[in-house]
C-alpha cells in the first residue's frame, strides 16, 4: 500500500490498480449523498411514468389503484426499454444472437458492423467504443490478443499502448508491420479496470472471433496471450505449456485448417523480462513457417 501522507505514491498506486481514467472534474462524497432522506415521489410523477408505460405499450394499473404518494421503500416496476434502447440480454440469448449475426457476415466490414449493433456483450455499456482490428486483413499472419486497455479504448485499434509498442518490435524482427499483419483481441470491449473478461463475456464474444478468422483465413495465426490461446485452442493449460508449439486450429467455415502458434503477450514481457528469449524462439518459428509459404 502507497504512504497516503504522499499524494503522488496514493496516485501511482491508483493507476496500477487499474483506476486510470477520471469520470468527473471534481470529487463526489458518496457517504453524503447515501446520508440523504430519499425523496418521496408525488402521485403526479408516478402517474407520468404510467403514462410512458402505456404509450410504450406496457400494461398499467388503474390511476385510482395508486396512493397518494410512494415512499422511499415502495417497489415501483421499472418501466421497460423505450424505441431505440436495447435491454441487456441474458447470457444464453446473448451467444445465439452472436451467432446469428456473425454468421451472417460475408465480409470483415459486415462483422464489424454486426458487431457494432450486437447488444449481448455487458463490456459495451462501459467502453469508451469498439476496438475491432488493426492491419492488413488481406495478411498472411493473423494476431488475435485479449482485450483491449485504456489506450486501446480510446483510439478504438489493439495494441496501442507500451504493450503494443512492443509487439510492433518483435513483429518488426521478422519483417512484419501492420501493413503486412492483422491484429485483432478475443474481447472487442475494455473491461473496467482492465479487469479479466468473465466467461459469459468470452462466449458472446467468440462467434465473433471465430468468424473473424473465418473471413481472414490467413497462412498462420499467432494467438497471444493466454486467454486467447486457451479460447481459441479450448485448451486448459497454461500459455508456459502452450507456447512454442504449433497447433491446427479449424472451423466448420474454413476451408482448410490454419497453423497456429501461441505465445507470450507483450505485457507479460514487460512484467517478466527474463521470458523474452522464449517468446524470440515463438516469433523465429513462426518467421520458418511463413517462409515456406512464401
Amino acid at each position: 500500500m502507497a504512504d497516503v501522507r504522499d499524494p503522488l505514491a496514493v496516485l501511482r498506486w491508483m493507476v496500477e490498480a487499474g483506476a486510470d481514467e477520471a469520470i468527473g472534474d471534481a470529487p463526489v462524497d458518496r457517504y453524503a449523498e447515501a446520508a440523504k432522506p430519499a425523496a418521496p415521489v408525488g402521485r403526479a410523477a408516478v402517474v407520468t411514468g404510467l403514462a410512458e408505460r402505456a404509450a410504450a405499450g406496457a400494461p398499467v394499473v388503474p390511476a385510482t389503484a395508486l396512493p397518494a404518494a410512494v415512499g422511499p421503500r415502495a417497489a415501483v416496476a421499472p418501466a421497460p426499454a423505450g424505441p431505440g434502447t436495447a435491454a441487456p440480454l441474458g447470457a444464453t440469448a446473448a451467444v445465439q444472437s452472436a451467432r446469428a449475426l456473425a454468421s451472417a457476415a460475408r465480409s470483415v466490414a459486415e462483422l464489424k458492423e454486426a458487431l457494432e449493433a450486437f447488444d449481448g456483450c455487458a463490456l459495451k455499456r462501459t467502453a469508451t467504443r469498439l476496438v475491432f482490428a488493426d492491419g492488413n486483413p488481406e495478411a498472411k499472419v493473423m494476431l488475435i490478443g485479449e482485450a483491449p486497455g485504456a489506450d486501446e479504448d480510446r483510439t478504438g485499434l489493439p495494441f496501442v499502448g507500451v504493450s503494443g509498442q512492443l509487439l510492433d518490435r518483435m513483429i518488426a524482427c521478422i519483417g512484419l508491420d501492420r501493413r503486412s499483419a492483422y491484429i485483432t483481441n478475443v474481447i472487442f470491449w475494455r473491461p473496467p479496470g482492465n479487469r479479466q473478461p468473465t466467461p459469459a463475456e468470452m462466449a458472446a464474444c467468440l462467434p465473433f472471433v471465430e468468424r473473424h478468422i473465418e473471413l481472414v483465413l490467413p497462412e498462420v495465426l499467432v494467438l497471444v496471450g493466454s486467454a486467447s490461446a486457451k479460447t481459441l485452442l479450448a485448451r486448459t493449460d497454461g500459455i508456459t505449456r502452450l507456447r512454442g508449439r504449433w497447433f491446427s486450429y479449424e472451423s466448420a467455415g474454413m476451408s482448410r485448417p490454419v497453423p497456429t502458434m501461441p505465445t507470450y503477450h507483450p505485457a507479460f514481457l514487460l512484467r517478466q523480462p527474463a521470458q523474452k528469449r522464449e517468446a524470440w524462439r515463438d516469433w523465429l518459428s513462426i518467421r520458418e513457417r511463413l517462409a515456406t509459404i512464401n
